[in-house]
């Protein structure tokens, strides 16, 4: 057993009248790969960024806990790494600028060593000084992993985790994947099969999206 957990019990999501999921339960209590998956649309996205605290659910309950103490909302940034297509970049700062104002505004300290490890890992050490907005797509979501682990988070939660990345950019990501997974939950939210492939197991969101009525949500 890992010495953090991601418990989640009954979770419910609800969008005006559309139901997302619901009455989701489960605990992510050792290290390793774990996914979830569903069709487009199914609601992938919006579980994982409430397992993030990006946004609230409408019923139910997830609560971080490292050993016995529980993470409060204020100090959870300072746990989980986070990876997604949709999250936004500086384009008028370099890399670096980048790396280092993310580092203030979480108020921790810019590792420059770790973060060079990762900038060769992720083939980016030669363009750290360029601005962003001259990276490709690929680039841009190679950085976003840099991002995610410079602080050596405890959790690190991928939402289509290879979106953007050719064959030599999804080797390193995965090769990282199984690498943090020795020490860290890593939850990988995609219906890609090789993304899916990874994971010891996964959770299928069209078994919570059975239809209610709307006194039952």
């Amino acid at each position: 057993m890992s010495n953090y957990q991601v418990k989640v019990e009954k979770l419910t999501k609800i969008y005006g009248r559309r139901l997302i999921f619901k009455d989701i339960t489960f605990c992510f209590n050792q290290n390793g790969i774990w996914g979830i998956s569903g069709q487009n649309g199914s609601g992938k996205s919006t579980l994982v960024k409430i397992l993030a605290g990006i946004i609230g659910a409408s019923k139910g309950s997830v609560t971080h806990l490292l050993g016995e103490k529980k993470i409060t909302p204020d100090k959870l940034h300072e746990h989980i790494g986070f990876v997604a297509p949709y999250l936004v970049l500086y384009d008028e700062f370099s890399a670096q600028e980048n790396l280092m104002h993310v580092c203030k505004i979480r108020e921790v300290p810019f590792n420059k060593e770790k973060v060079d490890y990762l900038l060769n890992e992720f083939l980016l050490y030669d363009r750290r000084n360029d601005e962003v907005k001259g990276y490709s797509s690929g680039m841009k979501q190679r950085l976003k992993y840099i991002f995610a682990l410079m602080h050596s988070p405890k959790v690190l939660i991928l939402d289509e985790p290879t979106s953007n990345l050719d064959s030599s950019g999804k080797e390193t990501v995965y090769k990282i994947i199984q690498s943090e997974a020795a020490s860290t939950i890593v939850i990988i939210a995609s219906n890609e099969e090789s993304d899916l492939s990874l994971c010891r197991d996964v959770i299928q969101l069209e078994k919570y999206k059975m239809i209610h009525s709307e006194e039952g949500l």
